[in-house]
Protein backbone atom coordinates (compact mmCIF):
# COMPACT_ATOMS: atom_id res chain seq x y z
CA UNK A 1 0.00 0.00 0.00
CA UNK A 2 1.29 3.63 -0.87
CA UNK A 3 2.23 5.95 2.26
CA UNK A 4 3.59 9.30 2.09
CA UNK A 5 6.45 8.27 2.01
CA UNK A 6 6.43 6.49 -1.14
CA UNK A 7 5.49 10.17 -2.66
CA UNK A 8 8.04 11.63 -5.02
CA UNK A 9 10.34 14.40 -3.52
CA UNK A 10 8.67 17.71 -3.45
CA UNK A 11 4.97 16.44 -3.70
CA UNK A 12 2.56 18.92 -1.78
CA UNK A 13 0.58 17.34 1.16
CA UNK A 14 -2.49 16.63 0.59
CA UNK A 15 -5.71 19.55 0.48
CA UNK A 16 -7.24 20.49 3.61
CA UNK A 17 -10.31 19.34 2.05
CA UNK A 18 -8.70 15.66 1.44
CA UNK A 19 -7.65 15.72 4.80
CA UNK A 20 -11.10 16.36 6.13
CA UNK A 21 -12.65 13.96 3.90
CA UNK A 22 -10.15 11.27 5.08
CA UNK A 23 -11.09 12.06 9.20
CA UNK A 24 -14.45 11.82 8.54
CA UNK A 25 -15.11 9.41 6.22
CA UNK A 26 -14.54 6.28 8.39
CA UNK A 27 -16.52 8.22 10.97
CA UNK A 28 -19.97 9.46 9.10
CA UNK A 29 -19.43 7.42 5.80
CA UNK A 30 -21.38 4.91 4.36
CA UNK A 31 -24.41 5.18 6.23
CA UNK A 32 -28.01 5.55 4.62
CA UNK A 33 -30.12 9.21 3.76
CA UNK A 34 -32.42 7.79 5.86
CA UNK A 35 -30.40 7.29 9.06
CA UNK A 36 -29.32 10.95 9.07
CA UNK A 37 -33.17 11.81 9.25
CA UNK A 38 -33.42 9.72 12.28
CA UNK A 39 -30.18 11.65 13.55
CA UNK A 40 -31.38 14.75 12.97
CA UNK A 41 -34.44 14.21 14.39
CA UNK A 42 -33.02 13.25 17.55
CA UNK A 43 -30.57 16.20 17.37
CA UNK A 44 -33.54 18.39 17.18
CA UNK A 45 -35.34 16.53 19.98
CA UNK A 46 -32.80 16.81 22.43
CA UNK A 47 -32.24 21.05 21.63
CA UNK A 48 -35.47 21.11 22.90
CA UNK A 49 -35.45 19.51 26.03
CA UNK A 50 -35.66 21.81 28.80
CA UNK A 51 -38.74 20.49 31.10
CA UNK A 52 -37.19 17.39 32.67
CA UNK A 53 -33.71 19.08 33.92
CA UNK A 54 -36.22 21.71 35.39
CA UNK A 55 -39.05 19.57 36.38
CA UNK A 56 -38.37 19.69 40.53
CA UNK A 57 -37.76 23.38 40.13
CA UNK A 58 -40.89 23.79 38.30
CA UNK A 59 -43.15 22.02 40.56
CA UNK A 60 -41.52 23.79 43.98
CA UNK A 61 -42.10 27.17 42.49
CA UNK A 62 -44.80 27.89 39.79
CA UNK A 63 -47.29 25.47 41.19
CA UNK A 64 -46.19 25.33 44.88
CA UNK A 65 -45.71 22.13 45.45
CA UNK A 66 -44.00 20.43 48.71
CA UNK A 67 -41.02 18.64 47.87
CA UNK A 68 -42.68 15.49 48.36
CA UNK A 69 -45.48 15.99 46.32
CA UNK A 70 -42.63 17.07 43.61
CA UNK A 71 -41.06 14.27 44.31
CA UNK A 72 -44.22 11.78 43.97
CA UNK A 73 -45.35 13.72 40.61
CA UNK A 74 -41.25 12.91 39.29
CA UNK A 75 -41.86 9.60 40.45
CA UNK A 76 -44.65 8.95 38.61
CA UNK A 77 -43.17 9.91 35.63
CA UNK A 78 -40.28 7.58 36.29
CA UNK A 79 -43.08 4.37 36.60
CA UNK A 80 -44.72 6.23 33.33
CA UNK A 81 -41.70 5.94 31.45
CA UNK A 82 -40.72 2.12 32.89
CA UNK A 83 -43.97 0.98 31.54
CA UNK A 84 -43.65 3.02 28.43
CA UNK A 85 -40.67 1.45 27.51
CA UNK A 86 -42.24 -2.01 27.00
CA UNK A 87 -45.90 -0.60 25.17
CA UNK A 88 -43.29 1.40 22.91
CA UNK A 89 -41.45 -2.05 22.56
CA UNK A 90 -44.36 -4.21 21.69
CA UNK A 91 -46.08 -1.68 19.30
CA UNK A 92 -42.70 -1.21 17.13
CA UNK A 93 -42.83 -4.92 16.55
CA UNK A 94 -46.68 -4.81 16.20
CA UNK A 95 -47.40 -2.07 14.58
CA UNK A 96 -44.01 -1.30 12.95
CA UNK A 97 -41.38 1.58 14.14
CA UNK A 98 -42.72 4.74 12.32
CA UNK A 99 -45.61 4.86 13.34
CA UNK A 100 -45.03 4.38 17.01
CA UNK A 101 -42.25 6.88 16.89
CA UNK A 102 -44.62 9.63 15.90
CA UNK A 103 -47.49 8.45 18.20
CA UNK A 104 -44.82 8.48 20.88
CA UNK A 105 -42.94 11.52 20.27
CA UNK A 106 -46.43 13.76 19.25
CA UNK A 107 -48.05 12.65 21.78
CA UNK A 108 -45.40 13.16 24.21
CA UNK A 109 -45.56 17.56 23.29
CA UNK A 110 -49.53 17.28 24.01
CA UNK A 111 -49.26 15.32 27.37
CA UNK A 112 -46.28 18.16 28.04
CA UNK A 113 -48.12 21.43 27.27
CA UNK A 114 -51.49 19.39 29.14
CA UNK A 115 -49.03 18.81 32.49
CA UNK A 116 -47.70 22.78 31.89
CA UNK A 117 -51.38 24.11 31.97
CA UNK A 118 -52.20 21.49 34.91
CA UNK A 119 -53.11 23.23 37.98
CA UNK A 120 -54.03 20.99 40.71
CA UNK A 121 -52.36 18.70 42.28
CA UNK A 122 -54.78 15.49 40.83
CA UNK A 123 -54.66 17.22 37.68
CA UNK A 124 -50.75 17.38 37.20
CA UNK A 125 -50.46 13.61 38.53
CA UNK A 126 -52.57 12.49 35.73
CA UNK A 127 -50.67 14.84 33.23
CA UNK A 128 -47.53 13.57 34.34
CA UNK A 129 -48.66 9.85 34.21
CA UNK A 130 -49.43 10.28 30.67
CA UNK A 131 -46.36 12.32 29.88
CA UNK A 132 -44.46 9.54 31.27
CA UNK A 133 -45.80 6.85 28.98
CA UNK A 134 -45.36 8.49 26.19
CA UNK A 135 -42.11 10.15 26.85
CA UNK A 136 -39.48 6.99 26.33
CA UNK A 137 -41.95 5.13 24.00
CA UNK A 138 -40.38 6.56 21.10
CA UNK A 139 -37.11 4.80 22.00
CA UNK A 140 -37.25 1.12 21.40
CA UNK A 141 -38.71 2.01 17.90
CA UNK A 142 -35.94 4.56 17.20
CA UNK A 143 -33.23 2.01 18.13
CA UNK A 144 -35.24 -0.89 16.14
CA UNK A 145 -35.07 1.46 13.04
CA UNK A 146 -31.30 2.06 13.50
CA UNK A 147 -30.54 -1.54 13.32
CA UNK A 148 -33.08 -2.37 10.69
CA UNK A 149 -31.67 0.71 8.65
CA UNK A 150 -27.88 -0.36 9.47
CA UNK A 151 -25.30 -3.03 8.94
CA UNK A 152 -23.98 -4.98 11.85
CA UNK A 153 -20.44 -3.72 11.36
CA UNK A 154 -21.83 0.00 11.30
CA UNK A 155 -23.76 -0.46 14.20
CA UNK A 156 -21.79 0.98 17.08
CA UNK A 157 -20.63 3.88 14.44
CA UNK A 158 -23.89 4.62 14.64
CA UNK A 159 -25.51 4.33 17.44
CA UNK A 160 -22.52 6.37 18.54
CA UNK A 161 -23.52 9.22 16.34
CA UNK A 162 -26.67 9.54 18.10
CA UNK A 163 -25.32 9.39 21.28
CA UNK A 164 -23.30 12.18 20.30
CA UNK A 165 -26.14 13.72 18.99
CA UNK A 166 -28.24 13.49 22.27
CA UNK A 167 -24.94 15.02 24.11
CA UNK A 168 -24.65 17.88 22.03
CA UNK A 169 -28.61 18.67 22.04
CA UNK A 170 -28.40 18.28 26.03
CA UNK A 171 -25.94 21.00 26.30
CA UNK A 172 -27.70 23.44 24.21
CA UNK A 173 -31.14 22.64 26.34
CA UNK A 174 -29.64 23.02 29.18
CA UNK A 175 -27.84 26.45 29.01
CA UNK A 176 -31.13 27.81 27.21
CA UNK A 177 -33.85 26.38 28.90
CA UNK A 178 -32.24 27.80 32.35
CA UNK A 179 -32.02 30.80 30.40
CA UNK A 180 -35.80 30.84 29.74
CA UNK A 181 -37.03 29.52 32.92
CA UNK A 182 -36.12 33.59 33.94
CA UNK A 183 -38.89 34.68 31.49
CA UNK A 184 -41.40 32.15 32.22
CA UNK A 185 -41.75 28.08 32.73
CA UNK A 186 -44.48 27.30 29.72
CA UNK A 187 -41.59 28.41 27.32
CA UNK A 188 -39.67 25.75 28.44
CA UNK A 189 -42.70 23.31 27.72
CA UNK A 190 -43.59 25.20 24.68
CA UNK A 191 -40.44 24.26 23.09
CA UNK A 192 -40.24 21.07 24.23
CA UNK A 193 -43.60 20.35 23.17
CA UNK A 194 -42.60 21.42 19.60
CA UNK A 195 -39.84 19.79 19.08
CA UNK A 196 -40.95 16.50 20.24
CA UNK A 197 -43.73 16.36 17.72
CA UNK A 198 -41.05 18.17 15.06
CA UNK A 199 -39.00 14.62 15.61
CA UNK A 200 -41.76 12.49 14.57
CA UNK A 201 -43.24 14.61 11.98
CA UNK A 202 -39.77 14.68 10.50
CA UNK A 203 -39.81 11.06 10.60
CA UNK A 204 -42.94 9.90 9.41
CA UNK A 205 -42.85 12.56 6.39
CA UNK A 206 -38.70 11.39 5.46
CA UNK A 207 -38.09 7.89 7.17
CA UNK A 208 -40.25 4.67 5.42
CA UNK A 209 -41.23 1.66 7.34
CA UNK A 210 -38.31 0.21 8.09
CA UNK A 211 -39.78 -3.51 10.06
CA UNK A 212 -39.22 -6.34 7.87
CA UNK A 213 -42.02 -8.93 7.79
CA UNK A 214 -41.34 -12.18 9.60
CA UNK A 215 -40.35 -15.39 7.86
CA UNK A 216 -43.75 -17.44 7.59
CA UNK A 217 -41.01 -20.45 10.00
CA UNK A 218 -40.82 -17.84 12.43
CA UNK A 219 -41.89 -18.69 15.95
CA UNK A 220 -44.26 -16.14 17.27
CA UNK A 221 -42.49 -14.17 19.82
CA UNK A 222 -43.37 -11.62 22.67
CA UNK A 223 -41.33 -10.46 25.71
CA UNK A 224 -42.36 -13.86 27.04
CA UNK A 225 -39.42 -14.78 24.30
CA UNK A 226 -36.89 -12.26 25.36
CA UNK A 227 -37.38 -13.36 28.98
CA UNK A 228 -36.34 -16.26 27.77
CA UNK A 229 -33.17 -15.54 26.52
CA UNK A 230 -30.60 -15.52 29.13
CA UNK A 231 -27.99 -13.97 27.61
CA UNK A 232 -30.01 -10.71 26.96
CA UNK A 233 -31.58 -11.16 30.85
CA UNK A 234 -28.45 -10.70 32.06
CA UNK A 235 -26.92 -8.32 29.86
CA UNK A 236 -29.80 -6.06 30.69
CA UNK A 237 -29.04 -6.75 34.41
CA UNK A 238 -25.52 -5.71 34.03
CA UNK A 239 -27.03 -2.51 31.80
CA UNK A 240 -29.10 -1.82 35.19
CA UNK A 241 -25.73 -2.09 37.70
CA UNK A 242 -24.14 0.49 35.17
CA UNK A 243 -27.06 2.59 34.72
CA UNK A 244 -27.34 2.89 38.79
CA UNK A 245 -23.98 3.82 39.21
CA UNK A 246 -24.31 6.50 35.70
CA UNK A 247 -27.25 8.00 37.63
CA UNK A 248 -25.83 8.97 40.50
CA UNK A 249 -24.22 11.99 39.11
CA UNK A 250 -27.81 13.70 38.16
CA UNK A 251 -29.13 12.42 40.91
CA UNK A 252 -27.08 12.61 44.42
CA UNK A 253 -23.90 14.13 43.10
CA UNK A 254 -24.94 17.55 43.83
CA UNK A 255 -26.12 16.52 47.25
CA UNK A 256 -22.53 15.00 47.74
CA UNK A 257 -20.83 18.03 46.44
CA UNK A 258 -23.30 20.78 48.60
CA UNK A 259 -22.28 18.74 51.84
CA UNK A 260 -18.41 19.94 51.12
CA UNK A 261 -19.57 23.49 50.67
CA UNK A 262 -20.30 23.61 46.90
CA UNK A 263 -23.27 25.12 45.45
CA UNK A 264 -25.59 24.58 42.75
CA UNK A 265 -23.49 26.90 40.54
CA UNK A 266 -20.44 24.50 41.28
CA UNK A 267 -22.53 21.66 40.32
CA UNK A 268 -23.71 22.85 36.91
CA UNK A 269 -19.54 24.11 35.93
CA UNK A 270 -18.62 20.26 36.74
CA UNK A 271 -20.92 18.71 35.22
CA UNK A 272 -20.27 21.09 32.04
CA UNK A 273 -17.30 19.03 31.76
CA UNK A 274 -19.30 15.59 31.02
CA UNK A 275 -21.05 17.42 27.80
CA UNK A 276 -17.94 19.07 27.03
CA UNK A 277 -15.57 15.87 26.99
CA UNK A 278 -18.34 13.82 25.16
CA UNK A 279 -18.58 16.47 22.49
CA UNK A 280 -15.09 16.59 21.97
CA UNK A 281 -13.99 12.97 22.25
CA UNK A 282 -16.88 10.94 21.28
CA UNK A 283 -16.40 11.58 17.41
CA UNK A 284 -12.91 10.99 17.73
CA UNK A 285 -12.74 7.33 19.33
CA UNK A 286 -16.16 5.54 17.99
CA UNK A 287 -14.75 4.54 14.58
CA UNK A 288 -11.85 2.73 16.70
CA UNK A 289 -14.00 1.59 19.18
CA UNK A 290 -16.57 -0.04 16.96
CA UNK A 291 -13.68 -2.06 15.41
CA UNK A 292 -12.60 -3.45 18.80
CA UNK A 293 -14.56 -6.41 20.78
CA UNK A 294 -18.04 -5.47 22.02
CA UNK A 295 -17.93 -6.78 25.38
CA UNK A 296 -14.19 -6.00 26.42
CA UNK A 297 -15.01 -2.26 25.13
CA UNK A 298 -17.63 -2.27 27.56
CA UNK A 299 -15.39 -4.23 30.65
CA UNK A 300 -12.85 -0.82 30.12
CA UNK A 301 -15.79 1.29 30.25
CA UNK A 302 -17.24 -0.07 33.07
CA UNK A 303 -14.26 0.28 35.42
CA UNK A 304 -13.13 3.59 34.02
CA UNK A 305 -17.13 4.65 35.21
CA UNK A 306 -17.14 2.57 38.57
CA UNK A 307 -13.04 4.17 39.14
CA UNK A 308 -14.06 7.83 38.38
CA UNK A 309 -17.02 7.77 40.52
CA UNK A 310 -14.95 5.92 43.29
CA UNK A 311 -12.31 9.08 43.19
CA UNK A 312 -15.57 11.41 44.10
CA UNK A 313 -14.92 9.76 47.63
CA UNK A 314 -11.25 11.54 48.02
CA UNK A 315 -12.91 15.08 46.14
CA UNK A 316 -13.48 17.96 48.30
CA UNK A 317 -13.15 20.74 46.04
CA UNK A 318 -14.63 21.83 42.79
CA UNK A 319 -10.81 21.14 40.51
CA UNK A 320 -11.27 17.03 42.56
CA UNK A 321 -14.34 16.81 41.38
CA UNK A 322 -13.96 18.20 37.93
CA UNK A 323 -11.10 15.46 37.64
CA UNK A 324 -13.33 12.43 38.42
CA UNK A 325 -15.79 13.32 36.24
CA UNK A 326 -13.66 13.75 33.00
CA UNK A 327 -12.84 9.76 34.62
CA UNK A 328 -15.97 8.77 34.76
CA UNK A 329 -17.01 10.20 31.44
CA UNK A 330 -14.81 8.57 29.55
CA UNK A 331 -15.71 5.56 30.80
CA UNK A 332 -18.93 6.22 29.61
CA UNK A 333 -17.88 7.50 25.99
CA UNK A 334 -16.08 4.06 25.76
CA UNK A 335 -19.10 1.92 26.99
CA UNK A 336 -21.89 4.29 24.79
CA UNK A 337 -19.87 3.72 22.06
CA UNK A 338 -21.17 -0.05 22.08
CA UNK A 339 -23.82 -0.94 24.82
CA UNK A 340 -26.84 -0.19 22.12
CA UNK A 341 -25.40 -2.22 19.26
CA UNK A 342 -24.68 -5.10 21.26
CA UNK A 343 -28.88 -5.55 22.10
CA UNK A 344 -29.28 -4.81 17.98
CA UNK A 345 -27.08 -7.87 17.74
CA UNK A 346 -28.86 -10.02 20.48
CA UNK A 347 -32.49 -9.13 19.22
CA UNK A 348 -34.63 -11.21 16.30
CA UNK A 349 -35.47 -8.99 13.55
CA UNK A 350 -38.73 -9.41 14.44
CA UNK A 351 -38.13 -8.83 18.01
CA UNK A 352 -35.83 -5.87 18.09
CA UNK A 353 -38.44 -3.62 19.23
CA UNK A 354 -38.99 -5.71 22.64
CA UNK A 355 -35.58 -6.45 23.10
CA UNK A 356 -34.96 -2.74 22.95
CA UNK A 357 -37.83 -2.16 25.39
CA UNK A 358 -36.54 -4.63 27.98
CA UNK A 359 -33.03 -2.69 27.27
CA UNK A 360 -34.55 0.40 27.55
CA UNK A 361 -36.07 -0.87 31.07
CA UNK A 362 -32.73 -1.26 32.82
CA UNK A 363 -32.42 2.85 32.06
CA UNK A 364 -35.77 3.63 33.71
CA UNK A 365 -35.27 1.23 36.56
CA UNK A 366 -31.88 2.91 37.05
CA UNK A 367 -32.90 6.25 37.61
CA UNK A 368 -35.66 5.20 39.73
CA UNK A 369 -33.66 3.30 41.92
CA UNK A 370 -30.26 5.60 41.91
CA UNK A 371 -32.22 8.40 43.96
CA UNK A 372 -33.57 5.72 46.52
CA UNK A 373 -30.07 3.91 47.30
CA UNK A 374 -27.82 6.71 46.76
CA UNK A 375 -29.31 8.58 49.53
CA UNK A 376 -29.74 6.01 51.52
CA UNK A 377 -25.69 5.41 51.16
CA UNK A 378 -25.27 9.25 51.50
CA UNK A 379 -27.24 9.91 54.63
CA UNK A 380 -25.71 6.23 56.31
CA UNK A 381 -21.96 6.94 55.03
CA UNK A 382 -22.06 9.99 53.76
CA UNK A 383 -20.03 10.44 50.46
CA UNK A 384 -17.49 7.91 50.55
CA UNK A 385 -20.06 5.42 51.41
CA UNK A 386 -21.57 6.26 48.53
CA UNK A 387 -18.72 6.53 46.21
CA UNK A 388 -16.92 3.80 47.18
CA UNK A 389 -20.40 1.40 46.78
CA UNK A 390 -20.52 2.91 42.94
CA UNK A 391 -16.58 1.81 42.34
CA UNK A 392 -17.54 -1.65 43.60
CA UNK A 393 -20.89 -1.86 40.90
CA UNK A 394 -18.97 -0.36 38.70
CA UNK A 395 -16.17 -3.15 38.77
CA UNK A 396 -19.21 -5.69 39.39
CA UNK A 397 -20.57 -5.00 36.45
CA UNK A 398 -17.22 -5.08 34.69
CA UNK A 399 -16.66 -8.79 36.05
CA UNK A 400 -20.16 -9.68 34.67
CA UNK A 401 -19.60 -8.37 31.62
CA UNK A 402 -16.36 -11.04 31.16
CA UNK A 403 -18.43 -13.97 32.13
CA UNK A 404 -21.10 -13.25 29.87
CA UNK A 405 -18.49 -12.26 26.93
CA UNK A 406 -18.27 -15.65 25.39
CA UNK A 407 -21.93 -16.20 25.17
CA UNK A 408 -22.61 -13.03 23.28
CA UNK A 409 -19.21 -13.11 20.86
CA UNK A 410 -21.35 -16.53 19.44
CA UNK A 411 -24.03 -14.90 19.06
CA UNK A 412 -22.45 -12.36 16.85
CA UNK A 413 -20.98 -14.64 14.93
CA UNK A 414 -23.83 -16.60 13.73
CA UNK A 415 -25.56 -12.91 13.01
CA UNK A 416 -22.41 -12.18 11.23
CA UNK A 417 -22.54 -15.13 9.20
CA UNK A 418 -26.59 -14.79 8.12
CA UNK A 419 -26.55 -10.96 7.03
Amino acid sequence: MATLEDAPVGTPPPPPSGRLAAFLRPRVGGLPRTFWFLWAGSLLNRLGTMVEPFMGLYLTTVRGLSLAEAGAVMAVIGAGSFAGQLAGGALADRLGRRATLTFATVGTGVAMLALGYAQSLPLIVAAALVFGLLLDMYRPASQAMVADLISPADRPRAFGLLFWAVNLGWAFAMVLGGTLAQQGFLWLFWIDALTCAAFGLLVWRAVPETRRPAAADTPPGGFGRVLRDRVMVGYVLIALVYTFVLMQSLTTMPLAMKEEGLGPRDYGVAFAANGILIIIVQPLVSAWLARRDHSLVMVAGFCLVGVGFGAMAFASTLAEYIASILVWTLGEIIAASVLQAVVADLAPPHLRGRYSGLYGMAWSAGFLLAPLGGTQLLDAGGGPALWLTCLALGLTAAVAQLALAPAIRRRQALLFSSE
